[in-house]
């Protein structure tokens, strides 16, 4: 992503792959973005668990150019290879904070007490990430369907769902994250994982 970019969604110099416009040559064609981030670049927030697209503690968020802004999705990074990425603005949970300062769903993740051991943290907060800067109402519906493919074993869901209440309450009225209106936040691969979300609802 460039440097204009960061600074528009408040992250004038994070530490992530997004900020550096990347050309990768000599990889193998199924290399996956979750073994890129982890290994080239050495970006080790995004988590392997299921490593078949179920859990959610691989998610990353991809940025592409809609309608004149910048739209992200969560993304499996476990199932996106790295020619998926071909365009996009790559960003990972170590580079959604900016200015020293936490991003809106990292600080409400921290005062509902959304995260207990932490492994499925970073996806979670990356799948709130797409969920918060497109500007959706923070519906319990709609809440659902963001956090329907990032499982938790710990927290019971309950205080993950306030953590995005919270965060999207703290959003300029009628404003996606950039100060700009634009669609739903959306997952790359057709939607979250119909066994997640049933797991989800379970749990209530």
């Amino acid at each position: 992503m460039l440097d204009e970019e960061c600074r528009r969604v408040g992250r004038p110099d994070p530490p992530c792959a997004e900020r550096r416009p990347r050309t990768i040559d000599g990889a193998a064609p199924l290399t996956t973005a979750l073994d890129w981030l982890r290994t080239v670049e050495g970006l080790t927030g995004t988590k392997e668990g299921c490593a078949e697209g179920d859990c959610g503690a691989c998610t990353i968020a991809l940025g592409r150019r809609d309608g004149g802004r910048l739209v992200y999705e969560a993304v499996n990074s476990c199932l996106a290879t790295l020619a998926q990425l071909d365009g996009a603005a790559v960003l990972t949970v170590e580079g959604v904070a900016g200015n020293d300062a936490l991003h809106p769903v990292q600080e409400a993740l921290v005062e509902t007490h959304g995260s207990q051991c932490g492994f499925c943290t970073p996806g979670i907060a990356m799948a709130l990430f797409a969920f918060h800067h497109g500007g959706e109402p923070p519906e319990e519906a709609l809440i659902h369907d963001a956090l329907a493919g990032n499982l938790c074993r710990c927290t019971g869901y309950r205080p993950i769902v306030d953590a995005a209440r919270t965060a999207c309450a703290r959003r300029p009225r009628g404003a996606a994250g950039d100060g700009l209106p634009g669609p739903p936040a959306r997952w790359l691969h057709g939607g979250p994982p119909q066994r997640a979300r049933h797991r989800l609802t379970r749990m209530q």
